[in-house]
Order: C-alpha cells, then structure tokens, then sequence
C-alpha cells in the first residue's frame, strides 16, 4: 500500500473468503468470488448490522485480490475522525476500493461529496467498487440524491444472520484460528449461556484463550463455567 492511505491494512493477517462463515449467504460469497474475474460485477453494495461479517468479506474480498495480483485498498469510514475527505483523493488508482460503514459518513456533506467524486472517478477507470453498511443505499440517510443514486447502480445483496448451527461454526472457526480445541458439547455450552451475537462469540473466544492458557487448561464444561461467572460476577 501507499504512506498516502493510512487506513489501507498490510493484508497478510487480514481474515479470508474460505474462512468466512457462509450460513445463508452462499450466493453473496459466490458473487464476491466472480467479482475478482474481468466479467465479474464491479460494483457490489453489501448491507447487514454490525457483527454480520460485512467487514470480514471486505477484508477477505481484499486479500483474495491481492493474491490475484490486483492492488486493492480498505477504508473503514467509521474511522473517519481521524481523517479528512482528502484521504479519498488518488484512491482511483487502485484495481479495489472496498469502503466499510458508508453510513458512517451520512449527513456529512463534505464527505459525501467527496465519495461522490471518488465514485466517478472510479468508473471512469473501470475499478472495483466494493461497499457495506449497515443497510441498502436507497434506505441510507445521505443527503446528497446523486451519490446514494450511484450506490444503487450496482448490485446490492444483504446479508442473512447466522441460525444457531451457523453460530457454533462460527465458535469452531474462531477456536481453530487460535489454534485451540473446542468440544462441540462445549460450543453448545456456549451458545446456551452467551450473548449470541458474532461479535460478542469473537471476544468471548479470545477471552476464554487468554484463560485458558493462563491456567494451561483445556476448553471443558467446568472450566468454560468458571470463566462465564466471573464475566458475570
């Protein structure tokens, strides 16, 4: 990446396409995937809540670019404090735009106009384009018509929550990262007695790894019991 992006991540720890837990989204994974060939759709507006996975696609859509040799980048907008607008100038010269929390910037005139700016430019130069909020552009609350005209061009999929199976694949996924073994009696544990929410499993997941090799002890039953009252005591 270029020292003009700060927001743009060294990818090589970045989460992938194939470790994404699919549940009921194996038609957006499919379209992620022909989106990287020269007939693949070049703009894709992905909506879904917070902890849905939108930025793990971003992220995973960005890796599996750069390892097709194409030269991508990734904003997070919610991040924006910590920029100006004039971040976006330039950013035409990437093969890949994959701008997380459009709806972050709602509101925010310069902003929008700025992204509308970078938008045009970007298909002036046949780029990819790819997004995600936390719903579909005609329902997002951007004050400039043409930009949110422009985000509706393409196409827009949503993504679909994880059922209770897709939650303990979730659980197994994020224990394999970690290198940790996770019983599927104790997964079910889990998900019987915590928050459910994905991002709520990932820090449990981290939690009970600094636990458990903090007191060198396996992921069982009793041992998962004792870490989730003391979370709660």
């Amino acid at each position: 990446m270029t020292t003009q992006l700060p927001l743009a991540l060294d990818l090589r720890h970045a989460p992938g396409l194939d470790d994404f837990v699919v549940g009921q989204n194996r038609a957006l994974l499919e379209q992620l995937r022909r989106a990287l060939d020269d007939d693949g759709e070049r703009l894709i507006f992905i909506s879904g809540p917070t902890g849905s996975g939108r930025s793990h696609l971003l992220l995973g859509q960005c890796n599996a670019a750069e390892q097709s040799g194409l030269r991508c980048v990734y904003l997070p907008l919610h991040e924006k404090q910590e920029l100006t607008p004039a971040v976006l100038e330039g950013m035409e010269q990437f093969d890949l735009l994959a701008i997380d929390d459009v709806d972050a910037i709602a509101g925010d005139i310069d902003w929008e106009t700025a992204l509308f700016n970078l938008f045009n430019r970007c298909r002036d130069n046949h780029r990819r384009l790819l997004f995600s909020a936390t719903c579909g552009p005609t329902a997002l609350a951007i004050d400039l018509p043409d930009l949110r005209s422009r985000l509706s061009w393409g196409l827009t999929i949503g993504l679909h929550a994880l059922d209770d199976d897709g939650r303990r694949q979730l659980l197994h996924a994020l224990a394999e990262r970690r290198a940790m073994r996770l019983p599927d009696e104790v997964a079910r544990y889990l998900l019987e007695r915590a928050s459910r929410h994905p991002r709520d499993l990932v820090e449990l997941v981290a939690r009970l790894d600094r636990a458990s090799l903090a007191e060198k002890r396996h992921l069982t039953i009793p041992f998962v019991r004792g870490c989730l009252e003391l979370d709660n005591g």
